[in-house]
């Protein structure tokens, strides 16, 4: 998925606007893209915890496989370093520790320090060593979904089948003219379709699922700490690498030189796990260009439709700007002929927008 630029709760250790400054209330809610997050001290010492709220009001465009984030970092303690603790109040209550720091996300610099280079190369290999068999956090995702261990074009497919079920053919009634007037067909993933088929089998493993640069943290001693769980997966674990480079934007020098270092981290703990990466890694991009494309759409519709700061001409060329920008880097794997411009895009979203105000 793509990710807001907001710095959110966790650049926020102060509190946010509106929030108290003492640390005895509650501070929030900070927004993320799903969840408005909260955060307080317990009372009976100076750890201060966070708990999420949904944020119904908005699409989810990303699949789900644990039933709890914190009964899955509760599972993953002691075996994945640096991220948040969970407090047990009891059987049916955990709460999960709020980390202070800022979020990489907010880094002004394109490549990541040595140090933080070597804490993400050894999360990659801490993650390969976790199978489905070793994680004990309850699953939700259906298991006609799971395809057999270790058959990476299956998984590949069932990402791209949810993608064009659950967020292109879903929306069609409310979003399919904006689609169809930006290009995007309803077989336009039938190529990356294609190209899956092509991947090497490599034993599937426990999945972040959204390594961006917002869900990682610098704290005070410049250690890295991987937050927001709520997408992990178990799957093909080139998929993260292939999501956390889509999503870090990283120069082609850095994004190489942390390929490496993921192949190198995996190799030094399941080798087989990166088997055949080189060639695999360009479909995997492939598919994560094409989705951005698809939620990008329709989170810049539902971002227009809603009352903003500044003139309505200004935000729908921003808008498009923005979105011309990822149908460019999503138009070979969408085998699309041309890009529109900026202001073909303007003229498609002004035309849906007045289309909506008019029903």
């Amino acid at each position: 998925m793509t990710v807001d630029t907001t710095m959110g709760v966790h650049g926020c250790p102060g509190g946010g606007p509106g929030a108290p400054r003492d640390g005895t209330a509650i501070e929030g809610p900070y927004r993320g893209h799903y969840r408005e997050t909260y955060v307080f001290a317990l009372p009976d010492g100076p750890m201060r915890c966070k708990v999420h709220e949904p944020r119904s009001e908005l699409f989810r465009f990303d699949r789900r496989c644990f039933l709890s984030e914190d009964r899955l970092l509760l599972d993953l303690r002691g075996r994945v370093s640096r991220i948040p603790e969970i407090v047990v109040l009891d059987e049916h209550v955990l709460l999960q520790g709020f980390i202070e720091g800022s979020t990489l996300g907010s880094s002004p610099t394109g490549a990541l320090s040595p140090r933080h280079t070597g804490q993400l190369e050894r999360l990659f290999g801490e993650l390969v060593a976790l199978d489905a068999s070793s994680i004990g956090a309850r699953r939700i995702c259906d298991r006609t979904d799971h395809p057999d261990d270790g058959n990476a074009a299956s998984f590949l497919d069932g990402l791209i089948t949810f993608t064009e079920q659950q967020v292109y053919r879903r929306h069609d009634d409310r979003f399919g003219s904006l689609f169809h007037a930006l290009g995007l067909r309803g077989d336009a993933l039938d190529g990356i379709r294609r190209r899956a088929r092509t991947l090497s089998d490599r034993p599937f493993t426990l999945l972040h699922g959204d390594l961006h640069g917002l869900n990682f943290l610098v704290d005070a001693a410049d250690d890295l700490w991987t937050i927001d769980w709520e997408l992990s997966m178990i799957g093909d674990p080139l998929y993260d690498l292939a999501t956390h480079l889509h999503l870090m934007r990283y120069s082609a020098r850095e994004s190489d030189r942390i390929a490496r270092r993921w192949a190198s981290a995996v190799r030094g703990v399941r080798p087989e796990c990166a088997k055949g990466w080189r060639d695999d890694l360009d479909t995997l991009l492939a598919y994560k260009r094409a989705q951005s494309v698809y939620t990008d759409v329709i989170r810049g519709a539902i971002g227009l439709e809603r009352p903003g700061p500044g003139p309505a001409p200004v935000r729908i060329s921003l808008t498009a700007h923005r979105i011309r920008e990822v149908l460019s880097r999503a138009r070979v794997p969408l085998g699309l002929g041309s890009v529109p411009s900026v202001r073909e895009v303007m003229s498609a979203y002004d035309r849906w927008l007045r289309a909506v105000t008019a029903s």
